[in-house]
């Protein structure tokens, strides 16, 4: 790799800005990520010349922003909260996963960790950006599943609308695991949740 900061410095794409975003419609932003994933690729082959473009989808669904999934060849990104936080895509969100892009093209990218040190050099050298694996957007619209049920296991289950308003009404559910019931524990609009990540070979990693 070629040599990177390891501080962070100004940010190296420019700033975006907040009010030419606000007034494009749905397909105009999209447009507006490609392009600015392209400039954060062009970038990128500053590091690594033979980097493949790659290509772009707005078919991620849930709690997490973005992903970089190599089997399909390029990055996915949630239209839903690319919607509703579009500087902080295209500033934080489109080098984040660029970057994972990038190390997995590196000679040992393919035994990295997804933010382990290699990722964190490309962020801080590269992008000029603080490493950050987490964002704390609200998820509500994004998520189908924003209503947390607990039982005596330390993971929650997520239900649907439909679902919570079936238990509301006095539909028991238990647990699979430790047949323990299941009792409503609050709505999640927005605690951090991960940025997403990458998808490899061997599964995906945040």
């Amino acid at each position: 790799m070629t040599s990177l900061s390891p501080t962070p410095c100004t940010p190296a794409l420019a700033p975006a800005d907040p009010h030419a975003l606000a007034r494009l419609d749905r397909g105009a932003l999209q447009q507006a990520l490609v392009a600015r994933a392209e400039a954060a690729w062009e970038l990128a082959r500053e590091v690594h010349p033979g980097l493949p473009r790659p290509r772009i989808w707005f078919d991620l669904r849930g709690r997490s922003a973005g992903q970089a999934h190599y089997q399909r060849g390029g990055l996915r990104f949630n239209a839903t909260l690319l919607d509703e936080n579009r500087v902080a895509f295209m500033e934080e969100i489109v080098p984040h996963e660029m970057a994972h892009w990038l190390v997995f093209h590196l000679d040992e990218g393919r035994r990295a960790r997804p933010h382990g040190h290699e990722w964190q050099r490309v962020m801080r050298g590269l992008y000029g950006l603080v490493p950050t694996v987490t964002h704390r957007f609200d998820v509500a619209r994004a998520s189908p599943m924003p209503y947390l049920y607990r039982c005596h296991c330390v993971q929650p289950h997520r239900f649907s609308a439909r679902r919570h308003a079936g238990a509301q009404r006095g539909t028991r559910y238990r647990c699979r695991r430790c047949r323990g019931e299941l009792d409503y524990a609050g709505y999640d609009a927005g605690d951090a949740v991960g940025l997403g990540g990458a998808q490899a070979s061997s599964g995906p990693g945040d």
